[in-house]
């Protein structure tokens, strides 16, 4: 249950409601986060770190051996399904319409699997399920391929087939997954860095669930709301950065636990109002 003083945080008339989603929210629907025994990949007699593959300087290097680690991520991706935290965050924007944004740093592509809308979703890591040109191009991002094995196998090669099917539709240059790698800088075409940045200068409650802050984006919007002094709820099993936040602004709440109890209870507890 929702105390009082959480309720009344969310009682309050709100302009723009900002929810920040992380591993977290996933994990439910039994997505690992990668960094663990899933996230290795052999490449002859050398295991990667997913430090190491996801970067551009690897793509560089091994493209082929890239495409089929993220290629194995999609499918891990692709099998999983949204949970109830997902799917209050889509009755959440259906019901506050431009009073609701949505920040993710997920590419596991979830939350518009589940229904929330691409123009209220910024996917400031990106999207497995999109590829985009090398050469840049195309001005977005363009869907995966048909073709393209879903479950993949780890250690198996790329065919040639597959490898034609992950080029660039227009141009025929070949295509590299649509994320933020390591030795990457946020943008706003492809990563809606601005648009982020701009929702935390106007939201009057950010809602931040099951991430750490580990990037910097995350905890840049998280710092301005403290700055502005908007109250902050956050979700996560383990106390973060985000709740000492709260602790030293004094506004807000932290709420221990997982996404699937606390999610749909913020949304109801909004929506009621």
């Amino acid at each position: 249950m929702l105390d009082d003083s959480v309720r009344q945080l969310l009682d309050r008339p709100h302009k723009l409601v900002l929810w920040l989603t992380g591993a977290g929210i996933s994990a439910e629907s039994g997505i690992p986060t990668f960094r663990g025994e899933e996230g290795y990949w052999r490449v002859g007699s050398r295991n990667y770190q997913p430090e190491e593959m996801a970067t551009r300087s690897a793509f560089q290097r091994m493209p082929e051996e890239v495409w089929a680690w993220y290629l194995y991520r999609r499918g891990v991706c692709r099998g999983a399904e949204p949970n109830a935290a997902h799917l209050a965050l889509v009755k959440a924007e259906q019901r506050g319409g431009d009073r609701f944004s949505l920040v993710t740093q997920n590419v596991d592509g979830l939350h518009l699997r589940a229904g929330n809308t691409l123009d209220r979703t910024y996917q400031i890591h990106g999207n497995i399920d999109f590829m985009r040109c090398t050469k840049e191009c195309l001005p977005a991002p363009v869907p995966m391929p048909d073709g393209v094995e879903v479950a993949w196998e780890k250690g198996r090669a790329l065919s040639d087939q597959e490898l034609d099917r992950l080029r660039c539709p227009s141009c025929g240059a070949m295509a590299r997954p649509h994320v933020l790698w390591f030795d990457e800088s946020y943008d706003e075409p492809n990563f809606r860095f601005q648009s982020s940045i701009e929702a935390a200068r106007h939201a009057s409650l950010l809602i931040v669930v099951g991430t750490t802050g580990a990037t910097s984006l995350p905890m840049h919007i998280g710092t301005i709301a403290a700055q502005r002094g908007v109250p902050m709820v956050v979700v996560d099993p383990e106390p973060n950065p985000f709740s000492a936040l709260v602790e030293r602004t004094g506004v807000g709440a932290f709420l221990p636990g997982v996404a699937g109890n606390w999610v749909p209870k913020l949304a109801d507890a909004l929506h009621s109002r």
